[in-house]
């Protein structure tokens, strides 16, 4: 146990901080639209931002995880529970982000040119290029079970 007793909830990295300012709507008007800027405040990190529909500003404070400073690599946390996501939150997200993804490689491969910028498309066109040539190798093995002996 540790005597780390911060005075605001933890944001255990940048992303999970980002991902609780899209889920927070603006209190004047309900958008959920707007542009944020960090900065790091007497060991707060502040976020402040205007709504893009009404213009109110707002501005939210976390405190940074025990261990250190955030870094923007992209994950949401680690063991501890989140203090700014609850399970709900966390449900509906995972619900909405797999319902965006193709059930069929081909179309997987087509939105990669749309959604992804260069690197990442990359990796997507070779991962569905990986799972197709692998669906034809083992179509080839199934076929060579059935082929007559010369």
């Amino acid at each position: 146990m540790n005597d780390h007793d911060p005075p605001y909830a933890i944001a255990r990295t940048t992303a999970e901080a980002m991902l609780y300012l899209d889920l927070t709507a603006c209190p004047d008007c309900g958008s959920d639209d707007a542009v944020w800027q960090r900065a790091i405040d007497d060991g707060a990190l502040r976020y402040v931002g205007a709504c893009a529909h009404c213009g109110a500003e707002r501005e939210y404070l976390f405190s940074p995880p025990y261990q250190g400073l955030l870094d923007d690599v992209a994950t949401f946390g680690g063991p501890e529970p989140s203090e700014l996501v609850d399970a709900g939150q966390w449900l509906a997200i995972a619900d909405a982000i797999a319902g965006e993804v193709p059930a069929d490689v081909v179309r997987l491969v087509g939105q990669a040119r749309v959604i992804a910028g260069p690197a990442r498309r990359q990796e997507v066109v070779a991962d569905a290029l990986a799972v197709d040539e692998a669906a034809v190798e083992a179509e080839r093995a199934d076929a060579q079970l059935f082929v007559a002996p010369d």
